[in-house]
């Protein structure tokens, strides 16, 4: 009893670390139609940043809002000067950002080093708890708290208010949106930054238990994309349920079946795609 609770609260929250990468991914892959391998390059950059800023500030808070808001302008540059041009054309999309992306590996192992580094667990969450017949570190539950916040924040932003009626024309009708007055490029990048923000902010959760090390960007890469196509594409309810799958799916894989970890994460996704090629809460 103890091994499945453990296993099954650390799939949950590796699913709620996933469920922030992919969200982001899916704001681009799902509604602008931008095809990112570089989004685990903001991951990976998004971490990095904090280690530097809290070694600078001393302080974490400071560190998550400096990463975040750094990849979001990297986020941003790249969108307006590198993908703009390239808009619904997905073979120009993968060379540019995976080029990015071995772009920025090379960067961050020029400023950061090859070695392995961990982000410091906050102080007040670095204690376990007992659950049942298990003990699980404090943390990885706020981890868990903080996926469902995002989550509820973007559901709240998406589908009760102004800006997200106007997120929702902008991808669905540019011309009619423009139209409106709407200025559409503005809401593209906007959307762009918040997706590398969210990839950012990811890192900077995952870094106390997950580390951060060079290949840490390339690792997450098929997990994200494995959320966004079993969820569906542009699906923030789809990329929770894919980001919970996915968790739990290669947490029991990895423990029960060490040497199939890959063929049990990935045989979901193919029988999704088998039974439902748009996912499971894509629009056909």
């Amino acid at each position: 009893m103890e091994f499945w609770v453990g296993q099954t609260l650390n799939g949950l929250s590796f699913g709620a670390l996933l469920f922030l990468l992919a969200s982001g991914l899916s704001l681009m892959f799902g509604l602008m139609r931008i095809v990112n391998i570089a989004i685990g390059s903001y991951y990976l950059i998004g971490a990095y940043v904090a280690l530097s800023a809290l070694k600078f500030s001393g302080q974490l808070g400071l560190a998550l809002l400096g990463a975040v808001a750094a990849v979001a302008l990297i986020g941003v540059g790249m969108q307006r000067f590198l993908l703009a041009r390239f808009h619904a054309e997905p073979q120009p999309q993968v060379l540019l950002t995976m080029g990015a992306a071995f772009m920025f590996a090379d960067i961050a192992l020029w400023l950061w080093g090859g070695d392995p580094q961990r982000l410091p667990t906050p102080r007040m969450v670095a204690f376990s708890v007992e659950i049942g017949p298990s003990v699980f570190p404090a943390y990885r539950l706020v981890v868990i708290a903080v996926g469902v916040l995002v989550y509820l924040f973007l559901w709240l932003i998406q589908e009760r208010t102004r800006l997200g009626a106007i997120v929702r024309a902008a991808v669905d009708d540019q011309e009619m949106a423009r139209g409106l007055g709407i200025n559409v490029g503005r809401i593209l990048t906007a959307m762009f930054a918040v997706g590398a923000g969210l990839a950012a902010l990811a890192g900077v959760v995952g870094g106390p238990f997950l580390g951060v090390y060079p290949g840490a960007d390339f690792e997450v890469i098929p997990l994200a994309f494995a959320v966004v196509i079993i969820g569906g594409l542009g699906s923030l309810h789809g990329a929770l349920a894919g980001s919970l799958l996915v968790g739990l799916v290669d947490n029991f894989g990895k423990a029960l079946f060490p040497e199939l970890s890959y063929f049990t994460l990935f045989l979901p996704m193919a029988l999704v795609l088998a039974i439902r090629p748009t996912g499971l809460f894509g629009k056909g």
